[in-house]
Formats: structure tokens, C-alpha cells, sequence
């Protein structure tokens, strides 16, 4: 019995689909374990760099106050609002002063009794006086008279009782003076006191600032304590910026810094170093930078956020790498370098780090072509593997082939 031919076309349209099915996978195979991998390249560069330590805050003020009355009572008016910047000694505000300047009308009218009353006893002092002039006198001329037989005892001894009733009138008088005198001295305390006290209803700004927030409007009454307004002071604004504990040792008061507002992120504002904290948060290993703005923006507020970036050094020609290109291993720093179309492992030493380049102080020599994998997602390098990194002229780096 004979096969007839057409019976092998499905067998061989069947090998020849397993045929590509394995063509495929091979090549698939090859891409991956033999093909070159496509790199992003860079030179190794001379040039500047400035190091620089980042933190993360908000824009504060150094002083700040609260504003509130010294006594309870109804507030008249307030005569400025949020935004406004006052003078020192500028009134604020006003509470309702009709109460204290009738007691300062009372305290004055009792100063003045009080001293009428001075004034009468003193003329009483002078009256006494003058009677126990009188006294001695006569108590003088009676016991000249005794002597030469003229007067008699009973006159002496009368004279005698008449002169101790008039120096007890004198001491009287002065001891009435010295209490009149106390009662001039309370009244006029007692008269300063409420003026004080009145000029407590006028609430003044205490330096030049700024009031950032308006708390109450007139009509209610308003207790010791309790915020009318908030005010800062423009004199001094810094950023007050958390900053890793690991920085800790390059950092100095008066460092050069510069300040990047999330409302303009691509600008900065010049800045200094002005204080560092002393406490180190014991959760995220971080501690407070406050950073001096000399600068402000048009449109800034309180508590906006900010980064900040201190220059802790700077070179002007050193041999600088893009912070990607840097790979670690076992925590040590390294690169990978094109040697003829393969990544080799090149352990470096590392010296000055900036926002997005660093410098190579060991290990690494100008010109030398440094890969790394085009994408975080791909796998890392390895040494020794194939590589394919695009050239300037369109083309490609040895080891395309």
C-alpha cells in the first residue's frame, strides 16, 4: 500500500511551528544571558562641586508673641488686623476705660483730701507751737518771780502744768502730721496705681512685627491670658529644618545655606547657619537646624515648608561623578567602569558630596566611561557582563557586536 505525498504537509507545516517556537526561545535566551545589556554612560569629569547637607522644615519666627489684655474687661476696639506690620509702642487695641478713669477721678480726689488734711494739721502744729512758746515764757518769767519772793508756789506749780499741757499739744500735732503725711503718701500710690491700671486699656505692640493672626473683635469682654493678637517679630526669620544626626560633625554656625520654598521650587534664598539644636529625636535620629533667611519671597507665611541645603565644603576643581553612577557594596562605595564593551567593578574612595554629584578622591581617573543600568527597576550590574552604552554620534560603545 503506498502513502500518498499530501499526507506529510500537516506534518511538516507542525515541525516547522515547533521549529520557530524554538528559534524564539533561543533567541530570547540569548538576549538575555549573551546580548549585550544597553547602559547609561558618563565620563568621569574634573570640575567644581559644593558639598551640601539637606533638611526639611518650616519657616518660623524667632520671636513670637501672644497678645492679651493685663485685666478683664470689654474690648472697645482693635485698630489692626492680620497682615498688617506695626511700630513698637503702636496701639493695638482698646479696652473700655469708663470704669478706671472714674476710680483714677476717685483716687485723685482722695489724694487731695489727703492733703488738705496735711495742710490743716500743720497749721494746728504751728498753733501748738506757738502756745508752748508761750508756755516756756511765762513758766520762765514766774519762776524769776519766785526766786525774788515775788510770785508764789501755786503760781510756779500752775505754770508748770501750763507748759506740760501745751508740749503734749506739739507732740500731738506732729504725731497728726506723720499719720496726714502716710495718708498723702497712700493716696498718691493708691492715685498712681489706677492710672497705671488705665493705661492697661491700651494695648500696645511691644517691638516692630508683624501680626500674623487676629483673634477676637470688639464688643466681648476679654480676661488676662486670653489672645487678641498674634504678633512676630520681622527682624530675624529663619527655616527650622530637621536634619540627619549623621551630618551632625560638618556643621557650623554661619555656614552658608540657601533655602528652596516649596511655593517656588525652582528658586533659592540666600541663608546662614544661625543656631543647631542640642536634642536628637530619638525615633527618626534627627535633629533642628534653624537656618537664617537674609531673603524672603513676595508671599511667604509662618509654618510653610522648606528645604534647606547647607554648604559644608566646596572645591573648585575636583574629579566629580553623578550620585547614580555610585553603587555600594557591603558598604563600601564603588562604580562600574567600560573596560572594552564589559562592567568592571571599581572600587573608589569618596570625598566631598553635593545635591547630585560627588567627588572621587581615590580609585577613579579623569575620562574613564562610567555605566550604570538605565532604570532603578533593572537588575544590577554584574562584573564581567556585556554591555552596550550609546555614543555621542548616535552610535554605540564597543561590545555592541
Amino acid at each position: 500500500m503506498k502513502t500518498h505525498p499530501t499526507h506529510f504537509v500537516p506534518l511538516l507545516r507542525q515541525s516547522a511551528k515547533w521549529a520557530m517556537l524554538v528559534a524564539v526561545i533561543a533567541f530570547l535566551v540569548y538576549r538575555m544571558k549573551f546580548a549585550p545589556t544597553l547602559v547609561l554612560a558618563q565620563t568621569a569629569q574634573s570640575g567644581p562641586i559644593v558639598a551640601e547637607v539637606m533638611g526639611t522644615g518650616t519657616l518660623e519666627a524667632r520671636i513670637k508673641t501672644t497678645i492679651s489684655p493685663r485685666i478683664q474687661e470689654r474690648l472697645a476696639e482693635v485698630l489692626v488686623d492680620q497682615g498688617d506690620t506695626v511700630k513698637a509702642r503702636q496701639l493695638l487695641a482698646r479696652l473700655d476705660d469708663g470704669e478706671l478713669r472714674m476710680q483714677v477721678e476717685v483716687a485723685e480726689a482722695a489724694r487731695v483730701a489727703a492733703r488738705t488734711s496735711l495742710e490743716k494739721v500743720k497749721t494746728d502744729e504751728a498753733r501748738a507751737l506757738a502756745v508752748d512758746q508761750q508756755a516756756r515764757l511765762n513758766h520762765q518769767r514766774v519762776a524769776a518771780l519766785l526766786a525774788n519772793k515775788v510770785a508764789s508756789p501755786d503760781e510756779l506749780e500752775k505754770a508748770v502744768e501750763t507748759l506740760q499741757v501745751a508740749a503734749a499739744d506739739v507732740k500731738h500735732s506732729q504725731a497728726a502730721i506723720a499719720e496726714a503725711q502716710s495718708q498723702v503718701v497712700t493716696a498718691e500710690k493708691n492715685l498712681a496705681y489706677q492710672i497705671e491700671r488705665l493705661t492697661y486699656t491700651q494695648i500696645r505692640s511691644p517691638y516692630d512685627g508683624l501680626v500674623v493672626r487676629r483673634d477676637r473683635d470688639p464688643g466681648g469682654v476679654v480676661v488676662p491670658g486670653g489672645s487678641l493678637l498674634q504678633l512676630i517679630s520681622t527682624n530675624e526669620i529663619w527655616v527650622s529644618a530637621w536634619v540627619d544626626e549623621t551630618a551632625l560633625t560638618g556643621l557650623v554656625t554661619g555656614q552658608p545655606a540657601r533655602v528652596v520654598f516649596r511655593s517656588e521650587p525652582g528658586r533659592s534664598y540666600p541663608g546662614e547657619v544661625a543656631r543647631l539644636g542640642r536634642e536628637t529625636d530619638r525615633e527618626t535620629r534627627e535633629f533642628l537646624v534653624d537656618v537664617r533667611v537674609t531673603e524672603l519671597p513676595n508671599n511667604w507665611t509662618v509654618g510653610q515648608r522648606a528645604e534647606v541645603f547647607i554648604e559644608t565644603g566646596r572645591k573648585s576643581e575636583a574629579l566629580v561623578i553623578p550620585q547614580r553612577f555610585v553603587q555600594w557594596r557591603e558598604g563600601k562605595p564603588g562604580v562600574f567602569v567600560n573596560d572594552h564593551g564589559k562592567a568592571r567593578w571599581r572600587a573608589v574612595t569618596l570625598g566631598l558630596r553635593g545635591r547630585e554629584a560627588v567627588e572621587v578622591t581615590l580609585g577613579l581617573s579623569t575620562a574613564e566611561q562610567l555605566v550604570a543600568t538605565r532604570e532603578a527597576k533593572q537588575p544590577a550590574l554584574t562584573d564581567g557582563q556585556r554591555i552596550t552604552a550609546p555614543q555621542a554620534g548616535g552610535g554605540q560603545a564597543e561590545g555592541a557586536k
